[in-house]
């Protein structure tokens, strides 16, 4: 498997930030060791975690040279010992894109490191042995897709099922960047609302991004499970006011969230999210080229013309 530098073996990096991951972190670092194309480095960036998952990291990067243990913050314990971690504080994190800050921790450790592609990758992850050489497959199929990665399937009701998200979406819990592209975006945001802004900026340069259909990733923790439906659901629409997305077009999501589940719930906690974003007014993604291209193709995806929705 090469890139286009002829020659030279494919060079990616993945950084995964993991916080309270000790349920699923080995699993997805045994899939990771059994990768037919395994990565130049995988930076585990713990940040902040109150279980076992800094021993975890470290144990495991005693073992593989190419596995590196970044730790933040310090854990905190009650007066018995123990860690713990409120909902409130892990909703108010996740509301402030705490994850992509860490992110950004790993980042910082790459001076002077080559690579052709960079992952983002969560700890609560299945990966069959072959998925990263079957995903640079399709980069290597197409020299304009600047974006890809798996289908997340999430295990629901006794079955996994592919989540259903736009063609040109690809979840945050395994992203891969061409390094061209990465560079031409500018990485990502630091706040709310990154991993889609990076997609539609992509977009925007002329880059195309998207999902591979057959090549599947378990996520072993259902997206927002930690948060809870609600918070979550806010926070979605908390998020999407910060990227700029069109009031109207924000009504009919919510409209076509009300018979999805959670019934209701996941419809009202985006409208509350995205109303008290605004009153509060909450500051916008300070690209003002970049929201208007994103409420352009909203408007003609309502209007029913061609968009990066396809």
């Amino acid at each position: 498997m090469h890139t286009n530098k002829p020659g030279r073996m494919v060079q990616y990096i993945v950084i995964s930030p993991v916080r309270n991951e000790a349920e699923y972190l080995e699993t997805t670092i045994r899939d990771m060791a059994r990768q037919t194309v395994k990565p130049l480095r995988w930076i585990l960036v713990n940040d902040g975690s109150t279980d076992s998952t800094p021993k975890i990291a470290d144990r495991w990067a005693s073992e593989y040279r190419w596995i590196v243990a970044v730790h933040l913050h310090s854990q905190k314990r009650d007066v018995s010992g123990a860690t713990h971690e409120g909902q409130q504080e892990r909703g108010r994190r996740a509301r402030e894109a705490k994850e992509i800050i860490a992110f950004y921790e790993g980042y910082a450790t790459l001076a002077n490191v080559e690579w052709d592609f960079l992952v983002k990758l969560d700890g609560d992850v299945g990966l069959q042995p072959d998925y990263f050489e079957r995903c640079f497959q399709e980069f290597e199929r197409d020299p304009k897709l600047g974006i890809g990665g798996g289908d997340i399937c999430n295990f629901i009701d006794g079955e996994w099922r592919v989540e259903e998200n736009p063609r040109f979406h690809v979840r945050g819990a395994t992203k891969i960047y061409r390094r061209a592209c990465w560079d031409d975006i500018g990485g990502v945001e630091r706040g709310a609302g990154w991993d889609t802004l990076d997609e539609v900026k992509a977009n925007m340069k002329g880059w195309s991004t998207r999902s591979f259909p057959g090549l599947q990733v378990a996520h072993y923790r259902y997206t927002g499970a930690a948060n809870g439906s609600w918070q979550n659901a806010v926070k979605k629409g908390e998020w999407n006011y910060i990227s700029g997305y069109h009031p109207l077009f924000m009504a009919m999501k919510c409209v076509k969230r009300i018979a999805q589940k959670p019934l209701v719930t996941g419809s009202a906690g985006l409208l509350c999210g995205y109303l008290l974003a605004l009153f509060r007014r909450v500051p916008q993604v300070d690209d003002k080229k970049l929201i208007r291209y994103i409420k352009q193709q909203q408007l003609r995806r309502l209007t029913f013309r061609s968009t990066i929705w396809k």
